[in-house]
């Protein structure tokens, strides 16, 4: 709640990505990840284009003693979900931003992604 007592709703109603005019659900393409042999975890994120508003990120958690690359995650995705929906941009990681209580914080994720891939115009945010 601000100081004039309205609320801001947050969570995973945000996490929809509109890319390119298409409503695009971090979940389903989560669940389509987690069927890759060697993806333990997975949380999708949409970062800020210049020319479609958003794109598809996954940052991607791998099965102890796997290895596994970019182009990898993205070729398992091509022709068994829509272009669209396939992850324009793959960080592999070792664990994700979580709270304290052990909720993954998306919007952490999103922050770190701008800052890594220099997508601050994109962003709209004015550097120094």
């Amino acid at each position: 709640m601000d100081n004039e007592g309205y609320y801001r709703i947050t969570g995973r109603l945000k996490d929809m990505i509109i890319r390119g005019g298409e409503n695009v659900y971090p979940r389903e393409i989560e669940e389509f990840l987690y069927s890759h042999p060697k993806i333990a975890d997975v949380q999708v994120i949409g970062v800020p284009d210049e020319r479609f508003v958003e794109e598809v990120m996954a940052w991607v958690m791998l099965k102890p003693g796997e290895t596994a690359d970019e182009e990898e995650i993205r070729e398992f995705c091509k022709g068994k979900i829509a272009h669209y929906k396939i992850p324009r941009y793959v960080k592999m990681t070792t664990e994700f931003p979580m709270t304290v209580t052990g909720k993954v914080q998306k919007f952490r994720m999103r922050e770190m992604a701008i800052e890594e891939l220099g997508l601050h115009k994109a962003a709209g945010i004015e550097t120094a």
